[in-house]
């Protein structure tokens, strides 16, 4: 059956069509008579405003377009549900598109949110300073991004406290061999730095390995030949480094991993590794990972950057808030093993 228009609308009430888009408005230039004809109307037929026409019409769309890195990383869960909660009671929308997920056509999220006429943008994933700039519209950075653009503010943990607050918690443990595995983006480069100065100001050599994504495989597969038993020379397989006896993993999908890579190499957690995430996602509080992990309060991120983004809308400025973040102890860690 035909979705009905705002043609229909208006014939139904016996108004033109532009003063059924005030009513849409909530306009205060309509007649209490008026309104009443065409709500009337609107509840008869069942009628549901076209956001995009509205767009093309020249009027706010109440959408907001949100670019995330990766679906697969439950961070992104609780960000999500802050902003919503904040967007909620002004009849906002969120439209998702996850940076990765189309990087083959070679299409910036952006310039897809551009020609859907969004109201703003969020910025939880990395795109294009110039995009920001051709969206022409409001724009928030929500987490600790390579983006930087004028007018745009950035919400976002302080990500290289954390890399050291986990690195002092292994410390505080008795661990002097830790090892960060990182990944790439920002967010992932600051939480890494943040282990580095934790381990120099320990006098302590660092050793960050690096992987080439920010998931639980490829961390697992980084991890392995650290974790591999000894060689025929005495030292550990791929390495002429001790094997750690505890591990930073700057998210917790790749804590996960590492937990994996010595499970595999028959290394009990924590007594024979401790391992710490970040974000403490959904994942680090279940029973059997018990993991130790960095939050940032990405809920409380997700708000925050809501409130940013609908005082931009209303033509106010809004500024850069960086969180501190706290850490959640699990038993994931635990003193240094005797090997």
């Amino acid at each position: 059956m035909r979705r009905p228009t705002i043609y229909d609308v208006a014939a139904r009430a016996g108004v033109s069509k532009s003063l059924v888009s005030l009513v849409m408005r909530n306009s205060s230039q309509v007649s209490d008579e008026k309104r009443a004809a065409v709500l009337a109307a609107v509840a008869e037929l069942d009628y549901t405003p076209s956001r995009l026409a509205a767009g093309l019409a020249g009027t706010r769309t109440r959408s907001i377009g949100v670019v995330v890195d990766d679906f697969s990383n439950l961070w992104f869960v609780e960000a999500l549900a802050g902003l919503r909660a904040a967007l909620r009671a002004d009849g906002y929308a969120l439209s998702i598109a996850d940076a990765h997920l189309n990087a083959h056509l070679d299409i910036d999220p952006l310039d897809a949110f551009r020609a859907l006429r969004v109201d703003g943008i969020v910025i939880a994933g990395e795109v294009s300073a110039d995009a920001v700039e051709r969206s022409g519209v409001p724009a928030v950075v929500l987490g600790t991004r390579a983006v930087s653009a004028p007018r745009v503010p950035v919400i976002a943990s302080d990500e290289a406290a954390g890399g050291r607050l986990a690195t002092r918690h292994l410390l505080g443990l008795g661990h002097r061999r830790i090892v960060c595995v990182s990944g790439p983006g920002a967010s992932a480069t600051e939480r890494a730095r943040g282990y580095v100065a934790a381990m120099t100001e320990a006098r302590l050599e660092p050793l960050v390995v690096p992987a080439d994504a920010t998931g639980e495989d490829a961390a697992r597969a980084a991890m392995a030949p650290l974790f591999a038993g000894p060689s025929a020379g005495g030292r550990p397989a791929g390495r002429s480094r001790a094997r750690p006896t505890a591990v930073f993993a700057v998210n917790d999908p790749m804590a996960v991993g590492v937990i994996g890579a010595a499970v595999d190499a028959g290394l009990a957690v924590p007594r024979g590794l401790s391992v710490v995430g970040y974000d403490d996602s959904p994942l680090a509080a279940y029973g059997l990972i018990a993991l130790t992990t960095i939050s940032g309060d990405p809920a409380e991120l997700g708000e925050a950057a809501g409130e940013a983004l609908l005082a931009l809308l209303s033509g106010t400025a809004a500024e850069s808030r960086i969180f501190p973040p706290r850490i959640v102890v699990r038993a994931s860690t635990a003193g240094i093993p005797h090997v």
